[in-house]
């Protein structure tokens, strides 16, 4: 099977081509760069085969992803800055990379009759209740440029494609770039004390355990609309800080406040950020490992 990665500069496209490594399967990696420019870990990432694409030129696109013919395209490249998606000198750029982008991507897919993965998140819901969204609910009502970009980036491979995974993660964690576990282990050595919202409630997900399933489900074709987050049960920032400086071995105290008094934040952020997973089971998928032992894994592996 050969497979095409975007984003692979980013920390779940590292993780994933790493994975098809594992596996004996051929990967190739692309971003926007010349040349990989991610973490450099000595892993099979780095010797694997890699092609610059710019995801919103959809010429370059079509002609990358037709003269690689994958049989399956896993896409991992998106603008993620939540809050500086939210400038209006950003808002242009941000379509065209989340949505655009994805949208020719699909195209391309379609063209060649190739599977997609398109990596989407829980931005696309409101965030209200107290109830896990479901991964077939439709009730999408995002509240920034985010999380609406993409919304219309998982419409573009659901109206083009009948071969495709949407995968909506949530609270981001890899070795490959930045992340709020490393903010907070940074915080958490230079303040005696640290204020965390204890009202956004959601589960972490590892990219690396992430990067098992996508693996696994790109060997099915069961497709459709899932949800996956690490096990472990749903928790706040607050609670999440709390365990990571327990395990860090950390004497920081950690405050819990309210998203409103923190502040700070241009991007409106959902209060309810549960991902109902059951569907992964339901289709034969291993649920992911507890976010305390992919913490645990985790801090092991970044050395900290």
């Amino acid at each position: 099977m050969k497979v095409l990665v975007t984003g692979v500069a980013g920390q779940l496209g590292h993780d994933v081509m790493n994975e098809l490594a594992k596996r004996g399967y051929e990967g190739i990696g692309s971003d926007v760069l010349d040349r990989y420019a991610g973490f450099h870990d000595g892993s099979a990432m780095e010797s694997m085969p890699y092609v610059c694409m710019d995801i919103t030129n959809k010429e370059v696109v079509d002609k990358t992803i037709k003269e690689i013919h994958p049989d399956v395209v896993v896409h991992c490249a998106a603008w993620t800055a939540v809050d500086l998606a939210e400038d209006a000198d950003k808002i242009e750029r941000v379509r065209n990379i989340n949505a655009n982008g994805t949208r020719n991507i699909a195209q391309a897919c379609k063209d060649i009759d190739a599977k997609m993965v398109y990596i989407s998140t829980d931005y696309v819901f409101d965030g209200q209740g107290s109830e896990p969204w479901k991964p077939d609910c439709k009730d999408y009502a995002p509240l920034n440029v985010y999380g609406q970009t993409k919304l219309e980036g998982e419409l573009a491979v659901s109206e083009l494609l009948n071969k495709y995974f949407i995968v909506r993660i949530a609270w981001v964690f890899g070795v490959n770039g930045r992340n709020f576990i490393k903010t907070m282990l940074n915080v958490g050595q230079r303040y005696d004390t640290v204020r965390v919202v204890n009202d956004q409630i959601g589960t972490p997900t590892y990219t690396y355990d992430l990067s098992v399933l996508l693996v696994d489900m790109i060997e099915t074709d069961k497709y459709g609309y899932y949800h996956a987050t690490n096990e472990g049960g749903y928790i706040s920032w607050y609670d999440f800080t709390v365990e990571i400086f327990k395990q860090a071995g950390y004497k920081t105290k950690v405050v819990p406040v309210t998203t409103e008094e923190y502040g700070l934040s241009k991007a409106a952020r959902p209060f309810n950020s549960r991902l109902d997973k059951s569907k992964l089971v339901e289709n034969g998928f291993n649920p992911l490992p507890t976010w305390q032992d992919a913490l645990k894994r985790y801090l092991e592996q970044i050395s900290f």
